[in-house]
This record gives structure tokens, C-alpha cells and sequence, in this order.
């Protein structure tokens, strides 16, 4: 399999290609990229206010920064990431971070494959 087409399967299976289409034939692409560009920035903060939150074991901040990792994923078709964040969200805080490891993970695949859709 060429490079591309492994970056191909890792967008279909990271991002929902249809919610990513749907937004942005409605939005426009333009704006789209500019949401992304800001998902860039945004969620490595809320990554890392689930760290901290963890750390500090607030249970009400760690819910907030998960869910708003669920609601931004959402927005691009990034499904598996969201799952992981509402189990988050509605789990409460964790016996280990070994759940939060898993959420850095699928949002580096999530970026990735933002980076190559909004390449068009």
C-alpha cells in the first residue's frame, strides 16, 4: 500500500468522511479549514486540562474538559475520539491515566488526518 493510500484509509477510519463533506459544503471549506486550524490549538489545551484535572483529582473540571473534547470532535466526524471522550465524560475520573493515553493517541491520529483532508 502507497503512502497515500495509508493516509487515505487513516482519514476514513479516523474522520467520517461525510460529517467532514457535509460541514463543509455547509459552512465552506474555507471556514472549515479555519475551525480546524483552531482545533490545532484548542485541544491540546483541553488535553491537557484533563492531565491536570486528573492530577488534581477534580472530578467537575475533568468531566467539563472532556466533554468539550467530545463536542469538538463531533463537529469534524471524529468518532472514535468523541467515544473516547464521553466514556471519559460520563465515567468520571479514572483509577489510572492509561485512559488518557489512549485519548492522546487518537487525537494525534485526529490531527493527522484533519491536516490531510484540509489539504483537499
Amino acid at each position: 500500500m502507497q503512502a497515500h493510500e495509508r493516509i487515505a484509509e487513516m482519514s476514513n477510519t479516523t474522520i467520517d468522511r461525510t460529517t467532514f463533506a457535509e460541514l463543509q459544503d455547509t459552512a465552506g471549506v474555507e471556514f472549515v479549514n479555519e475551525l480546524v486550524a483552531a482545533f490545532f490549538v484548542e485541544a491540546p489545551l483541553m488535553l491537557a486540562e484533563l492531565r491536570d484535572a486528573f492530577g488534581a483529582q477534580s472530578a467537575e473540571r475533568f468531566r467539563r474538559a472532556a466533554h468539550s473534547v467530545k463536542s469538538n470532535s463531533l463537529t469534524f466526524g471524529a468518532s472514535a475520539l468523541a467515544s473516547l471522550a464521553r466514556d471519559l465524560e460520563l465515567g468520571g475520573l479514572p483509577a489510572q491515566a492509561i485512559a488518557l493515553e489512549a485519548l492522546d493517541l487518537e487525537y494525534a491520529r485526529v490531527a493527522a488526518a484533519l491536516q490531510e483532508l484540509s489539504r483537499g
